[in-house]
């Protein structure tokens, strides 16, 4: 099972320094990836809720820097961590202008990038770019449709519902043929179609393995009706841990809980056949300096199973 890291690019840990020491430490440690998430703000009274046990939107979340851009930073600092989104909010983007953006880093990184898309969920966040809160998983999938043509054809031709390309070529290309990885999250019974349907991965979250390993059958369900096998997606699962000392109840972890609590949980997704953890420490820790702490921790938790 593959170990990564989210990098530490929003909330206090959101400096130069940071991102350039966390990068290398981690690269070093034997880490195989970094990931970036995606937030706009933290509007004074937010439309909607965090989905979140208390619906409290996380105070880190108020200081984000822009997600692709510290993952460029960070590949200048790199060079073998996988690079990743979970996620990216792609219906921000224009599509053109986000497969740019995409294969650009995927160049300068030497093919590292592995993109994983959501939608979201605060509508104060489409409001301040101006893209319908309604409509998002048509919008998504005409993004994916769009993306997946730019990447892959010599020349493109789109005259879709919502957005029209004339035919044109679109150079570069991605290092990465056919295309960069694409992984998508969801819960919803149309959101795991989709990922049978067509990404190279799902992104879960921590949670119960009864939840987890459902949710990843239904997957693996939808793959098959697509005429796809288990060897085409990938199992990736974020864990965003509130560190203690004091151990925590087991129907809290991981979300709150010891390192050795963390490591169990993460070493028994195992069983799940989870291709890949990763540890986002933005909620738990303020200084570079905890975070290499605990992920060194964690890595050697890991390696001692």
């Amino acid at each position: 099972m593959r170990i990564g890291l989210g990098l530490p690019h929003y909330g206090a840990l959101a400096t130069v320094d940071s991102l350039v020491e966390v990068s290398r430490a981690a690269e070093a440690m034997g880490y195989d990836s970094l990931w970036t998430g995606d937030r706009l703000f933290i509007p004074v009274e937010p439309s909607d809720p965090y989905p979140g046990k208390d619906g409290v939107i996380p105070p880190q979340f108020g200081t984000f820097l822009d997600p692709l851009t510290a993952l460029t930073f960070a590949a200048a600092h790199t060079e073998r961590v996988r690079l990743g989104t979970n996620t990216l909010n792609a219906l921000w983007y224009p599509p053109v202008i986000l497969a740019r953006t995409l294969t650009t880093l995927d160049i300068l990184s030497k093919g590292r990038l592995d993109a994983g898309f959501g939608i979201g969920w605060m509508r104060d966040e489409y409001t301040a770019v101006n893209v319908p809160w309604t409509g998002k998983a048509a919008r998504l999938d005409e993004t994916l449709d769009l993306l997946e043509q730019i990447w892959t054809s010599g020349v493109v031709q789109h005259d879709g519902p919502l957005f029209t390309v004339v035919p044109t070529p679109i150079e570069p290309k991605p290092v990465q043929r056919p295309r960069p990885p694409i992984l998508l999250p969801g819960f919803s019974p149309q959101a795991i179609r989709r990922v049978g349907r067509r990404a190279d991965g799902w992104l879960g979250v921590g949670a119960p393995l009864p939840a987890l390993s459902y949710l990843w059958d239904s997957v693996l369900r939808e793959a098959e009706a697509a005429g796809r096998d288990r060897g085409d997606i990938r199992f990736i699962v974020r864990i965003n841990p509130h560190l203690s000392d004091e151990k925590a109840d087991t129907e809290q972890v991981p979300d709150q809980g010891t390192m050795a609590q963390l490591v169990d949980y993460a070493r028994s997704l195992v069983d799940l056949d989870v291709d890949e953890v990763f540890i986002d420490l933005g909620q738990t820790t303020t200084t570079s300096a905890e975070v290499l702490d605990h992920a060194g921790a964690f890595i050697e938790g890991m390696r001692a199973g």
